[in-house]
């Protein structure tokens, strides 16, 4: 028995607010169809306000099946901003699906060039031969660990550009988001084999969130209505939903796992000011 079939049992009212959600929000959420169907059956409003405004039925417009619950109230709906994203998440995912990070991490910043970056980051231009050969395993050059960890890819994407660390989690650090995100705003991930995706939202240089889970679906009732709405659309898609979160548009997964435009040699760096 899932947590939901011992809620639906247990539950005095179907649709008890748990963190500011009912158990139908919560099915939604994660995708749980069968279980969504259930919980309507034994009472639960589809179409009840909660999470910022959120109804479950109106949060379920937004993904495959936006008839699960019938036809939508006349005054329910999507804007036309909200059916945009819909659109756009649908064109991320399609393109960073097939994208694994697995002990990498990335920047996403906003309206700044890889050129940019390297100015911001006092990064010195380095050349790797065969650099597929050496992304697979970057020890084998004869590189230190400091070595490797101070090597990022920097590339330019509509919207701005990505900056990739392909054996740590340099590119996600504080430090390094402070400075790429002066003046713009960017989001961070270190994809933590051990721990899972690690996010991180700055703005102006400064961090605004950290320790997020991105694809996690771990959305907040107090969290902006569109960013409830991203936590939905780009669950389990942890690349696209940190693209959309920044404001990037890539055309391909390139900036991720391609050779990016420069490779840079980082200075030494404070990585993470004022962090324990």
């Amino acid at each position: 028995m899932n947590v939901f079939e011992e809620r639906i049992r247990a539950a005095a009212d179907i649709d008890a607010l748990w963190y500011g959600r009912t158990p139908l929000f919560e099915a939604v959420m994660y995708r749980e169809r069968e279980m969504a169907l259930r919980l309507v059956s034994a009472g639960a409003d589809p179409w009840r306000p909660q999470m910022n405004g959120w109804s479950p039925g109106r949060l379920n417009l937004a993904g495959p099946e936006p008839d699960l619950f019938g036809p939508a109230p006349s005054a329910v709906g999507l804007s036309e901003q909200e059916q945009a994203a819909v659109l756009r998440a649908d064109r991320l995912i399609d393109v960073l699906a097939d994208v694994d990070l697995d002990g990498m991490s990335i920047a996403c910043v906003a309206d700044i060039s890889c050129a940019e970056a390297t100015h911001r980051l006092q990064g010195q231009p380095v050349k790797i031969d065969n650099f597929n050969e050496w992304l697979m395993n970057p020890w084998a050059a004869g590189m230190t660990e400091d070595e490797v960890t101070d090597i990022v890819g920097a590339t330019d994407v509509p919207g701005g550009c990505v900056v990739t660390q392909w054996a740590g989690y340099t590119a996600s650090a504080p430090g390094v988001m402070a400075l790429l995100t002066a003046g713009t705003a960017g989001y961070g991930m270190y994809a933590n084999p051990k721990s899972g995706n690690q996010g991180s939202r700055f703005r102006d240089g400064v961090e605004l969130d950290w320790d997020l889970r991105p694809g996690g679906g771990q959305a907040a009732s107090d969290d902006p209505r569109d960013e409830i709405l991203r936590s939905y659309l780009y669950l389990h898609n942890a690349i696209a939903y940190c693209c959309d979160a920044a404001g990037l548009a890539p055309d391909d997964p390139r900036a991720f796992t391609g050779l990016p435009d420069v490779v840079l040699r980082l200075p030494a760096l404070e990585l993470w000011p004022g962090h324990c």
